[in-house]
């Protein structure tokens, strides 16, 4: 059984409200193997609205809307399900009447317009609202079924988990969603695709979704069953070929991002890091620290931005900036150093390279980056060459040099 829904309001068109609403439905629908298959957000346009609710419940069993029942002009969500049903609005006394004594309740007069909240849909049941003054509606039409809720967050839980939820279990068929979320680092979408895709294009059952971030790929899985078991099986059946072609490209089973990964091998192998950032001023260490706990295994870092601070920080030889350059291997390398000698630490990470969008030359273009890496072994440095603006270069290589550490933790580097 699948499931649209529409959040309401020319404000939800705006840069300063979400919707949250629709995460929170698609979370409770989720949970009763409904899938959630179109989302959209329709201004304060009563034809259009009805138009999106006409075509919505032509392909989806569930429709759900969100706000657009308020007392005012611009609250239109009840005059479009109407039009879209091609049914009338029918005033009603009884909430009318309950409207009244809401506000009396609270010591306010009722005023005119709020008489537009007592109109309900021709054949539809009310769902009453004890958190606001916006009942909502539920309405049947050729077996699809459209719920009018309201917009702000607290009224509508309430009313989904006391009106609509029971109903909505009493007919949908029993069936459970199982997923995975696997995250892949060291290798781009398309190649990604392109490895997988032989594998994962044979199911139309479980659907597998690919998204991509900076340096970082998520894999979804969604299998749609009977039963939990028969969802794991299913899932199995497609995740065992996929996840011996990607190997240790594949760093996190559950969704965890990489940051979180290295810190709980950092703490099973007892071991620390610190970091020496010039490129990424900082966000190498922002995003270590960022785990809860980090502090077991973080041992610190330097930013070192200039020439300067590369030499009396890190120690990094002045003749070795002179002849290579801040942006150079062997510079990488030197930082890693010095970062691992001043802290102590079991491993540490070093960053230079040109971010961009000015500073580059021939030699070094943008995009330009080192990551250097030194432990009791001895030292490693990766060179990669990004494109992008500067937020986007740098995130790459903050990523890659997580993925450096992961990797010689784990041996493979």
């Amino acid at each position: 059984m699948n499931a649209e829904i529409i959040a309401v309001g020319s404000e939800m068109l705006g840069v300063s409200r979400l919707d949250t609403n629709s995460l929170y439905l698609t979370a409770e629908l989720n949970k009763l193997g409904v899938e959630v298959v179109a989302k959209a957000v329709i201004g304060d346009d009563r034809d259009r609205l009805a138009d999106a609710v006409r075509a919505a419940m032509s392909r989806a069993e569930i429709l759900i809307l969100s706000g657009g029942l308020g007392p005012t002009e611009d609250d239109v969500t009840r005059e479009a399900v109407a039009q879209a049903l091609d049914r009338k609005l029918v005033y009603s006394a009884e909430v009318a009447g309950w409207l009244e004594q809401r506000f009396a309740a609270a010591r306010r007069k009722m005023a005119e317009n709020n008489k537009r909240q007592a109109y309900v849909i021709e054949g539809a049941d009310l769902l009453p609202n004890d958190r606001g003054t916006a009942p909502g509606q539920w309405v049947e039409e050729s077996g699809s079924v459209a719920m009018l809720l309201p917009g702000p967050p607290h009224e509508l839980k309430a009313m989904f988990e006391r009106q609509c939820l029971p109903r909505i279990a009493r007919v949908v068929p029993k069936q459970v969603i199982r997923t995975l979320f696997w995250r892949v680092a060291g290798m781009g979408e398309s190649d990604l695709d392109h490895l997988i895709a032989p594998v994962y294009k044979k199911y139309e059952n479980p659907v597998t979704t690919i998204l991509a971030a900076a340096g970082d790929i998520q894999i979804h899985l969604r299998a749609r069953c009977k039963t939990e078991a028969e969802g794991d099986a299913l899932l199995a059946e497609v995740a065992g070929p996929m996840e011996l072609l990607l190997g240790d490209r594949l760093y996190s089973h559950n969704g965890d991002p990489l940051e979180a990964v290295v810190g709980e091998l950092l703490r099973k192998n007892h071991a620390t890091v610190s970091v020496a950032e010039s490129a990424t001023g900082g966000m190498l260490g922002e995003r270590l620290t960022s785990v809860a706990g980090s502090s077991e295994y973080f041992a610190g870092g330097f930013i070192t931005y200039n020439d300067t601070m590369k030499a009396s920080l890190l120690a990094v030889p002045q003749e070795l900036l002179d002849e290579h350059g801040a942006v150079s291997r062997e510079v990488a390398e030197a930082m890693a150093i010095g970062a691992r000698r001043r802290t102590a630490s079991t491993y540490a990470l070093s960053v230079t390279g040109v971010a961009g969008p000015t500073g580059g030359s021939e030699k070094t273009p943008v995009g330009t980056m080192y990551v250097g890496f030194a432990d009791a072994a001895g030292t490693y440095v990766a060179h990669r060459q990004f494109l992008g603006d500067r937020q986007r270069i740098r995130s790459f290589v903050a990523q890659m040099a997580m993925d450096v550490l992961r990797r010689r933790i784990l041996g493979k580097l």
